[in-house]
């Protein structure tokens, strides 16, 4: 099992479980993304992971239905992926990336299962799940941290994270780390 493999599953079991406890009326309900249902959530995770794969020359296959069961839609997705990067030579594509050269895996690990971590958040917030689903571990605030971190200014641009919020003073780490993101827990 490759690294990316391992990184990804280790994101997608915690999001999958969110998912799969989304009420049916649930998927329409505001996510803290503006604009954005717990659905759109869920279609901005599976659209923007078929891109970069697909601009690597990686084919998942048709794309999975969100209209009907988003939850659904997201384990067949995950499933594609998670088959894709039991091959090792995925994983190890090179190319150069917009903070210079490097590989389908590492910018998979670096930003993709770290949005997966953030947005797992943003549908547990929308749907009303809280500490079921919107609590990080201690590792997952590390790597939401470090990513947010190695991303620096671009953190905040165009269609990334709003400008961050001011957390509360004496506020646990999870509210300082969301409120650097732009979310308010």
């Amino acid at each position: 099992m490759t690294t990316t493999l391992q990184q990804h599953q280790s994101a997608d079991r915690p999001l999958t479980a969110v998912l799969d406890a989304v009420p049916a009326g649930g998927w329409e309900a505001p996510s803290p993304c503006e604009g954005w249902t717990a659905r759109d959530v869920v279609a901005h995770l599976v659209d923007t992971q078929r891109e970069l794969f697909a601009t690597h020359g990686v084919d998942l296959g048709e794309a999975p239905d969100l209209s009907a069961d988003p939850a659904a839609a997201w384990r067949e997705h995950a499933r594609r992926v998670a088959a894709a990067l039991a091959d090792p030579s995925v994983p190890a594509i090179a190319y150069d990336g917009w903070f210079g050269p490097t590989t389908l895996g590492a910018t998979l690990e670096q930003f993709y299962v770290w949005d997966m971590l953030v947005h797992r958040w943003d549908v547990a917030r929308a749907v009303g799940a809280g500490s079921t689903g919107g609590t990080f571990s201690e590792a997952e605030l590390d790597r939401v941290e470090g990513g947010a971190d190695g991303f620096g200014e671009a953190i905040h641009g165009e269609g990334v994270c709003r400008p961050g919020v001011e957390a509360p003073v004496g506020a646990p780490r999870e509210v300082r780390v969301l409120a650097r993101l732009g979310r308010t827990a």
